[in-house]
């Protein structure tokens, strides 16, 4: 199938799989037109990446999960490398989640001193 083909079936976009390709975590064959030709099995890989991205997972994380992108990753046990790698980025979404709530709680603590304060008339 052509890479429109795979992004329809799966709901990536065209650029989205050649990152992937990129990244190699898909693979594809080049037509004689130089067209990227892919395999029906592409498409429960892209699935799948999809699903370790939505996640929260990065490309880098989902590379230790390759030899399980083909089949259903969201009901295999992960192996210890992937649950180690999945609590890394929990970590690190944790962290980020901690640092917004501090900046939203600056920001609103500000609005509250600036809906006091009444402009001189």
């Amino acid at each position: 199938m052509r890479i429109g083909e795979l992004a329809k079936a799966t709901g990536a976009t065209a650029r989205a799989l050649r990152h992937y390709e990129q990244a190699e975590l898909i693979s594809s064959e080049r037509a004689p037109n130089g067209y990227r030709v892919y395999d029906e099995r592409a498409v429960v890989r892209v699935r799948n990446i999809r699903y370790l991205l939505s996640a929260g997972l990065t490309l880098d994380d989902v590379r230790v999960f390759l030899p399980c992108l083909d089949g259903d990753v969201a009901t295999v046990p992960p192996s210890r490398k992937g649950l180690r790698v999945a609590y890394e980025r929990m970590a690190v979404l944790n962290q980020r989640i901690a640092a917004q709530t501090e900046a939203r709680d600056r920001l609103e603590s500000a609005l509250r001193r600036a809906a006091t304060v009444r402009p001189d008339a």
